[in-house]
């Protein structure tokens, strides 16, 4: 990619990601949406390959249909109550497209079709920030309206993206495919939560921002793509793909680690709402997405490969893994202990 067109597709999307974050008027909060989309559209076509063309046209419709909702939600919420404030959407119809729309931004189910095909399209750091930075702006206009939302519905989104973005995870060999699924359980999970704590699910999805970047990070290191390619790194960097089990299970949201505080305190506060019974589901469908991530550790760790392989070993790790993968790798896995200062900065 030209160093240029790379430069200014950076700029236009921490822009863009700022804009939408910041804003408290519709029409701004679109245009920030607007300039993201345009922004990460040659990082997915950088490659000039069928499957990254394919994978950007498709990112393109579905960006732009939702972006049209959104506009469409806040024009008749502006119509209706003259009002143009995000804070401010009163009206039912407004927010049940707005909450469609958001939807589609994030790839929540039913509208989740278009996420693993696009992240499967793209590289390992295009996918990175497809799965975490992109996900940022509709996560806050969500917050900003949560108290407006319909719970029922969300409730239901919540439980079936947890249901489905484990269950199609379990016979995927492809990486990111994977982690696309992962990623749509764990927006599930912001999503059953939303309405009652914001601030729990911006907490959760920083969480889960820094578990999954030291995740992509990690594989971009040992350029693993597949699960057999991923089997035979253990050779040449037997201590990062260590580090690699234990972000997964991470990931996993199985104690001691750093994943198992936001599952914890989702429960915790769908409880004390009375939702005992959603909790408990969530919780139990969320078993389905322990089994890829054990799946994927064993592969990390423990699977040897055979000695003869039908494909070009890599006979030199080049690469040396850089001083962020090993920050965020130590605060993926060692930050539950410090979950009263987390609470208590959150509650402020």
């Amino acid at each position: 990619m030209n160093p240029h067109t790379k430069l200014i597709s950076s700029l236009s999307l921490i822009l863009g990601t700022t804009i939408t974050i910041s804003s408290t008027h519709w029409m701004m909060a679109w245009a920030g949406l607007e300039l993201n989309t345009l922004a990460i559209i040659p990082f997915i076509s950088k490659s000039h390959h069928p499957r990254a063309v394919e994978a950007t046209v498709k990112y393109f419709l579905v960006q732009a249909t939702a972006s049209a909702l959104l506009l469409f939600s806040s024009m008749t919420n502006a119509w209706s109550t003259g009002q143009w404030d995000i804070t401010q959407l009163t009206h039912p119809t407004s927010s049940l497209l707005l909450t469609v729309a958001i939807a589609m931004k994030l790839g929540l189910v039913p509208f989740h079709f278009w996420f693993p095909e696009v992240l499967q399209g793209s590289s390992l750091t295009t996918a990175l920030l497809l799965s975490t930075m992109m996900k940022l702006p509709p996560i806050v206009l969500l917050s900003l309206t949560s108290h407006s939302l319909n719970p029922t519905l969300l409730t239901t989104m919540a439980i079936t993206s947890v249901a489905l973005g484990g269950w199609m995870g379990l016979n995927q060999t492809q990486l990111r495919k994977i982690l696309a699924f992962s990623s749509i359980a764990h927006l599930g999970w912001m999503a059953a939560i939303i309405i009652y704590s914001p601030s729990l699910t911006l907490l959760t999805f920083y969480l889960y921002v820094l578990m999954t970047a030291t995740v992509f990070l990690t594989l971009n290191s040992t350029k693993a793509l597949k699960l057999v390619t991923m089997m035979t790194s253990w050779t040449k960097s037997p201590t990062l793909n260590a580090t690699l089990m234990l972000v997964l299970l991470s990931l996993a949201g199985l104690p001691p680690l750093t994943g198992f505080l936001p599952k914890w305190l989702i429960i915790q506060e769908l409880t004390k709402q009375e939702m005992a019974t959603t909790a408990t589901i969530i919780a139990t469908l969320s078993l389905l997405g322990l089994f890829f991530y054990l799946r994927l550790a064993y592969h990390s760790t423990i699977t040897l490969p055979p000695n003869s392989t039908n494909y070009m070993k890599q006979w030199h790790f080049t690469k040396s893994t850089s001083i962020t993968t090993a920050i965020l790798a130590t605060l993926s896995t060692l930050i539950l202990p410090l979950s009263p200062l987390i609470l208590t900065l959150t509650a402020t």
